[in-house]
């Protein structure tokens, strides 16, 4: 049973046939959710979460319009966490840190990172997954599908309120 939480990211289905196995097979501590670029992990509990925090993060969006991105290249963080790099990575940078200012007592990752680097996991390693082998499967398996084009349209609110990763609602971009 997952921890009840929440988050706020732009869902990216374009990846998801793609994704979906190696996170499945590798990473089964992200049940139910869904090829994503994070905004904002963790945001608030979800019991915490109303009608005004909703409308907060709607007035928050506001001024954000949809964006075209294309997922370009697979990259990996010090931990070896393997990701897909959004083009361009800055409007997710600028939403993320709009969500901050509003909720300055929610920084992003917890405050464990000094840098926001926008990414669609493929993989956190877990205890025994040879991230190498998983490395060199991937990127096979995307040899001739990268770039993967996209549009954010909205930004997802996730909670694990269920037991695992939902949809909580969909908040839109303009």
């Amino acid at each position: 049973m997952l921890p009840l939480e929440s988050g706020l990211a732009v869902l990216v289905p374009e990846a998801d046939l793609l994704v979906s196995p190696f996170r499945d097979k590798y990473d089964p501590s992200v049940a139910g959710m869904p090829a994503h670029i994070t905004l904002l992990y963790p945001f608030k509990p979800p019991d915490e979460i109303g009608e005004i925090e909703i409308e907060t993060l709607n007035r928050c969006f506001a001024g954000f319009p949809k964006f075209d991105f294309s997922l370009t290249t697979i990259r990996r963080f010090p931990n070896g966490a393997l990701y897909l790099a959004p083009e361009p990575d800055e409007p997710f940078r600028q939403l993320t840190l709009a969500i901050w200012n509003c909720y300055p007592e929610t920084p992003p990752y917890g405050g464990r990172y000094s840098t926001i680097v926008p990414h669609l996991t493929i993989v956190e390693p877990a205890e025994g997954c040879d991230i190498e082998r998983v490395a060199s499967e991937f990127a096979e398996a995307v040899e001739d599908i990268l770039p993967i084009r996209a549009i954010a349209t909205e930004i997802a609110l996730m909670d694990t309120q269920a037991g695992s990763w939902q949809l909580r609602t969909a908040l839109a971009l303009n």
